[in-house]
């Protein structure tokens, strides 16, 4: 199937696209027999409909990218090229209607986009808003925390998105500059993208109306809120399937992109306008990326009015509740198209909020105990350390799959040795340090080294005859080291048996130590 040559009525010539796409899905599918379950046709058809909003999002960056051509062959008076702002949103509300001071300035609803690749079809968009805190920021452990224990299939299955919802471009610089140093590798990759607004795109908050009893100022930062939420789901709506929407004082339970994936092939074919996976204000609400341009007309066209939580309830009323029944009627209808996940996925976990001078010490009751750390099977082995463990929580514990290892601080020589009942032919290991809930404590400057029980393997590497590793010291050879706080790969067979490995810090550390997880794969 082709799409024809895209023109003035591109938004038409898409929606017949998809049309067309569905229809040949549906002839592909279409029963032979009457036999057929037509409820598999239907799932069928819901997840043909998907692959088109994914095809429709990547079609329109292929317009974004002509159109930012077309424009830079334009010369300026001077000679010089003219630049269009990165970022389009391919479909916008009535903003203008809501918003009229943006007719002004018609490119201030395109973002600014710091950092990023421009990855899009994901099958998930994590959005997260972030404002100047007065105490404390809590984006960094955010951030690490969603990435802490992705598989590198997953990360290439989703973006996050941080909206630096501020107009000063030295701390919109700041955030990016720390995003950059703390994440450099998912940043390079497309993973994490910063985005910030136009300088244009806030209109005046002098005149809003004080209402429900709020001040001025809380006025002000609900309805800014509101915009915050809009903006970014705006942009969000061409990178994937579904959008995330988070906080950046939050923490994230371990496996939650396995139980989110899991629980929306679950309800895929149903009925709802939002999946819940914390039931705090605004965060852990899954939409379809499908459905953002709708929610985001509501959140406008009342923005000045109520919050965001309110507002998301209102549309939630205007959608499913009769006025002529009660409200127990409503309640049920409403539950029906919100569904509550359980346990929650995020944990709130900021006390200063971004509203000057409030403290919330909000906690989700169905977060539950998070598992800082991760069994695996490993080999029958005698594990000692130089570091002193606190409170219990020992390296071999940590070894054995029963806890995580705390160590307090390292200093350079520290070691942790696992020794092996017998030699191992030993194919890779997996040593992850620091916590979902935590940023810092990690191995830094530390190498991974084994020590191969034929004392022969040991010369040749001394000898340079072994590409695979270098010498250490007591026989050990080095194979590897810790990089964001984790060793992993792989073992070269010609090492053949493994009698030990170590751990070894080569520099005085800062901070304590976290080992959340061993995984020695024999």
């Amino acid at each position: 199937m082709r799409c024809p040559r895209y023109g003035p009525f591109l938004p038409t010539v898409l929606a017949l696209c998809g049309c067309m796409l569905l229809l040949n899905t549906w002839r592909s599918v279409r029963p032979e027999t009457e036999a057929v379950d037509l409820q598999i046709v239907y799932e069928r058809l819901v997840r043909a409909e998907q692959r088109g909003e994914a095809l429709t999002y990547k079609l329109l960056q292929v317009l974004e990218n002509l159109q930012n051509v077309s424009f830079s062959s334009n010369l300026t008076s001077n000679g010089s090229v003219a630049k269009l702002p990165q970022g389009i949103f391919p479909v916008q509300p009535n903003a203008y209607l809501y918003l009229p001071h943006l007719r002004k300035h018609p490119n201030s609803l395109k973002p600014i986009i710091h950092l990023g690749q421009g990855r899009a079809g994901v099958s998930l968009v994590f959005a997260i808003p972030t404002v100047r805190r007065e105490k404390q920021s809590y984006l960094v452990n955010t951030v690490s925390s969603l990435l802490f224990d992705l598989t590198p299939e997953q990360k290439l299955d989703i973006v996050i998105i941080i909206f630096v919802a501020e107009t000063d471009d030295a701390f919109v610089s700041s955030v990016s500059e720390s995003i950059k140093k703390n994440f450099p590798e998912d940043v390079s990759s497309g993973l994490v993208e910063v985005i910030s607004p136009s300088p244009y795109y806030y209109p005046n908050f002098t005149n809003l109306k004080e209402t429900f009893g709020d001040s001025k100022e809380r006025v002000k930062w609900r309805t800014k809120q509101n915009l915050d939420y809009s903006f970014l789901m705006l942009y969000a709506q061409q990178k994937g399937i579904y959008y995330v929407q988070l906080e950046d004082d939050i923490v994230a339970k371990s496996g939650y992109h396995e139980t989110i994936n899991k629980y929306v092939q679950e309800v895929v074919t149903e009925r709802w306008l939002y999946l819940e996976f914390s039931q705090l204000g605004f965060i852990g609400k899954l939409f379809r990326a499908a459905d953002l341009p709708k929610i985001v007309e509501f959140i406008l066209m009342f923005h000045k009015d109520k919050p965001i939580d309110w507002l998301l309830d209102h549309i939630l009323w205007v959608k499913v509740c009769n006025p002529e029944k009660d409200s127990k009627h409503c309640s049920l209808e409403k539950a029906k198209m919100k569904r509550t996940f359980k346990p929650s996925m995020f944990q709130h976990v900021g006390v200063h909020s971004s509203l000057p001078g409030k403290i919330q010490n909000l906690k989700d009751k169905d977060f539950g105990k998070q598992v800082l750390f991760k069994a695996h099977p490993n080999p029958d082995a005698v594990v000692i350390s130089s570091l002193k463990d606190y409170q219990g929580h020992s390296v071999e514990k940590a070894y054995l799959g029963q806890d995580f290892f705390w160590g307090l601080t390292p200093i350079k020589g520290d070691y942790i040795l696992i020794t092996f009942t017998k030699p191992q032919i030993i194919k890779g290991y997996l040593f992850r340090t620091g916590s979902i809930e935590t940023n810092g404590d990690k191995f830094y400057n530390t190498t991974v080294e084994v020590l191969p029980s034929d004392t022969s393997v040991s010369g040749r590497v001394q000898r340079g005859e072994l590409p695979c590793c270098r010498p250490s010291s007591e026989g050990f050879v080095v194979i590897g080291s810790f990089v964001n706080g984790i060793a992993e790969g792989e073992i070269d067979s010609a090492l053949l048996e493994i009698a030990a490995l170590r751990l070894v810090v080569h520099s005085d550390s800062d901070v304590w130590v976290i080992l959340s997880e061993v995984f020695i794969k024999v």
